[in-house]
């Protein structure tokens, strides 16, 4: 592939890629959803992948009205307490989180572009995101990371990886992203980098520029990499 001709570094979002942690979160989500008796189903729970907190919070209320009629208003304040509990409930399961939860695949892909010399990222829109990698321990083999805090646009906006790109010194164009979510796929195609897919093709059905590599999983990329870089 052309655009994997310059390619320096890889730059990985971190739920759904290296490890998965969007179950933690959709189990946060539903614990205050159901205190709140506000509906929330698979449908919408899949929408959250890549989303800030905000906009998780958003959709799930967007939908909850749409589809079940849920008209119950919150105030800014409120709105802001439902976030801070979902928080509460996520950071508390990450105690559980450790080495042997990074996704099939993902570490072996590590090993192997740092032996070939591509220099390593993190680019999470999760402000947790710092908690994570060191209970994955995983903290060493990064050369950069970027999370949640440290953004003032939310995916699909190419921010976050633009930002993981020019602590690392490196032109957009030579960074590859490697992502799960449509939204982050957008925003590596919207900040000129190459992007790779990870999950079912129906996820990025949507979107008008699709991802330039797609895999089912974290596995099937495993296989394909040396053909790849």
């Amino acid at each position: 592939m052309e655009k994997l001709k310059n390619i320096k570094a890889v730059i990985f979002d971190l739920d759904g890629v290296i490890t998965e942690t969007s179950d933690l979160h959709t189990r946060a989500w539903r614990k205050m959803a159901n205190e709140e008796n506000m509906p929330f189903d698979e449908e919408t729970a899949d929408k959250l992948r890549g989303v800030s907190r905000k906009r998780s919070l958003e959709i799930m209320l967007e939908d909850a009205k749409t589809k079940y009629g849920f008209d119950k208003e919150y105030t800014e304040e409120e709105f802001k307490e439902l976030m801070d509990r979902k928080n509460g409930y996520y950071v508390a399961s990450l105690s559980a989180l450790g080495p042997d939860d990074k996704l099939p695949g993902a570490q072996e892909i590590m090993d192997y572009l740092r032996v070939k010399g591509y220099r390593i990222a993190v680019g999470s829109s999760s402000k947790n995101a710092e908690a994570v990698i060191e209970n994955l321990k995983i903290k060493d083999q990064l050369e950069a990371t970027v999370n949640g805090t440290e953004i003032a646009h939310s995916k699909p906006h190419p921010e976050i990886f633009q930002k993981v790109a020019d602590k690392l010194g490196l032109p957009y164009d030579q960074c590859v992203v490697v992502e799960d979510a449509a939204s982050g796929v957008e925003s590596a195609n919207a900040g000129g980098m190459v992007s790779i897919g990870i999950g079912p093709e129906n996820r990025f059905k949507e979107i008008k520029e699709k991802p330039d590599l797609r895999f089912d999983d974290m596995q099937a990329f495993n296989k394909k990499k040396e053909e790849i870089f």
